[in-house]
């Protein structure tokens, strides 16, 4: 687990490396939108205009062709002729052939009177003197209507030319099928939303259109005064938003309208909007992620330096204790010796003068003999505690010899088979057969087997188990001693290796046992690890350096 300062400081580390990246891949994201949408806005702003002028020019086109056509049958052909309504349909026959554009052909004189036609409509013998076609051709020598209704009380849009032939004045009429207008335009039309019509100056429909009920309604865009080229203009059409790009034509004051909805043309560009965020996104997710892993390996090292450094500390430590030990351990060794051995040669001599005297004569002969065997059995006992100080505080240097481990374990349980059979307790062998040599010391290392078997025999009840086991690794030798016995506290197991820490009842132990043979195996360059669950026992590892290879 992190400690907190660590913590924090991981946060800062994050915290900077987002900072120092995804700011510039936010503005680098940021600048890239930005282009696109602007380089977007001038491709369709420069493609509405391309088109609407494209079309403005067929649309000139279709009105000057169909108005000169017009004007050549009326001055290839006499009134007197044309007047003839069977001659007049002739000549429709003929222009039909050539072109779908007209509906109708008709014939007035300077009356007004309609004095020829040919067509679907009857309309001959009508009196058109006062409608305002009639007035503007007759004015201006030649006329394009917008659309209106007129007598035959539909929309329509008529062609009309004047010719003065002699002292006779005539007009040739024609009505063109606005359908025409429609398709013309129409083609012009981009997208699902998009829309193309025409209008006229006062804003009035002459083709259809989506936005409006049908021809001659009003137009939903804001009207807008005669101007040359090219315009943008924003509207709003069935609550959607429109640009369009309008035109005034050249041959008809009528202005042409090629509108679409902005979303719709600027679907790529939300495509184009989408994949950079992703990738922005994507991006980001790399760097978070590669600043958590980067963050999470310099803490990690820095715990491992941490634990590294707690662990030197704890060693500096325990050779500490063990160096202070050593020394108070020389001095009280030296001191028990000697009241030792004085009790031990008086109890010798108590020995001898009882061998010289009548056991009948001597009331509690027994219980002098049993209470001597007691004192030297009790000295004996506390010669062994202060020849093991002595031993711990000499601090010998071990010897250096190949061992074989399987053969030094079967020594050790050797010496204890007889005290675990009269307890009951298995112990069990689990040795590798391949196991290599170890160059270490024998007696000392066997020292320390024996003193982890005598702990596990204490840990264990009755019919208890201890397995040993060997094996061993490209680097080090493993001896392990395993117990099912009580276990070790947890807030206990960072002491046991602590000169004077036992978890024995007072006066079974005195806690140097662990004690003398951690400083042992760290003397040989190896150590020593626990594993212990309270109440499922504990295992105690010895690790050594394998024998160089010769």
């Amino acid at each position: 687990m992190e400690k907190s300062g660590h913590s924090g400081l991981k946060l800062t580390i994050v915290a900077a490396i987002l900072a120092f990246s995804l700011i510039p891949l936010f503005g680098l994201g940021l600048f890239f939108h930005i282009q696109f949408t602007e380089a977007f806005e001038e491709k369709i702003t420069r493609t509405l205009r391309i088109m609407v002028e494209d079309k403005r020019n067929v649309v000139d086109m279709f009105l000057n062709e169909n108005v000169n056509q017009l004007r050549n049958i009326a001055y290839t052909h006499t009134y007197k002729e044309m007047s003839d309504s069977d001659y007049l349909a002739e000549v429709y026959q003929v222009l039909a052939a050539t072109s779908n554009a007209f509906v109708d052909l008709g014939v007035f004189d300077a009356s007004g009177e309609h004095v020829a036609y040919t067509g679907p409509y009857k309309l001959s013998g009508l009196n058109y003197a006062d409608q305002e076609w009639f007035q503007n051709v007759m004015t201006k020598g030649r006329y394009v209507s917008d659309v209106f209704l007129g007598h035959r009380r539909f929309p329509h849009i008529i062609m009309a030319v004047k010719r003065q032939e002699g002292v006779q004045t005539w007009i040739l009429r024609a009505t063109i099928d606005s359908e025409m207008f429609t398709d013309l335009v129409r083609g012009s039309q981009l997208g699902e939303f998009g829309d193309a019509f025409l209008v006229n100056q006062n804003m009035e429909l002459q083709t259809q259109s989506h936005g409006a009920a049908g021809v001659m309604e009003k137009a939903v865009l804001p009207r807008q005064g005669r101007f040359p080229g090219f315009r943008m203009v924003e509207f709003v059409e069935n609550g959607r938003q429109m640009i369009a790009g309008v035109t005034w034509l050249q041959t008809k004051n009528w202005m042409l309208v090629v509108a679409e909805n902005p979303e719709e043309a600027l679907s790529p560009l939300v495509g184009v909007r989408w994949r950079t965020f992703g990738i922005v996104l994507a991006g980001a997710l790399i760097i978070l992620t590669g600043a958590v892993l980067t963050a999470s390996t310099m803490i990690r090292q820095l715990n491992e330096y941490d634990r590294r450094r707690a662990e030197s500390d704890a060693a500096l430590m325990q050779s500490s204790k063990i160096a202070s030990l050593g020394k108070m351990a020389a001095g009280v060794a030296h001191e028990i010796n000697n009241p030792l051995s004085l009790i031990r040669e008086s109890a010798g001599w108590i020995q001898d003068l009882l061998t010289e005297e009548d056991p009948e004569a001597i009331k509690n002969f027994g219980e002098i003999e049993d209470s001597l065997a007691k004192i030297d059995k009790h000295v004996e006992r506390a010669r062994n505690v202060t020849h093991r100080l002595l031993g711990f505080a000499r601090r010998m240097e071990p010897m250096q010899e190949n061992v074989n481990l399987n053969a030094l374990v079967d020594q050790t349980v050797a010496f204890l088979e007889n005290e675990a059979l009269h307890r009951e307790v298995t112990v069990e062998r689990r040795l590798d057969s391949n196991l290599p040599l170890v160059t270490t010391d024998s007696a000392q290392v066997q020292q320390v087997v024996l003193n982890l078997l005598e702990n596990a025999l204490d840990a264990v009840n009755s019919q208890g188990r201890i397995i040993l086991q060997t094996g061993y690794d490209d680097r080090e030798a493993r001896i392990s001693v395993q117990d099912n016995g009580c276990g070790i506290p947890k807030d206990m197991a960072s002491k046991i290796f602590d000169p004077f820490f036992t978890t024995k009842k007072t006066g079974e132990g005195t806690g140097l046992g662990l004690s003398i043979s951690y400083g042992i195996i760290k003397k040989m360059g190896g150590r020593i690890s626990v594993e212990s669950e309270p109440g499922a026992g504990s295992t105690f590892t010895i690790h050594l350096p394998l024998a160089a290879e010769e």
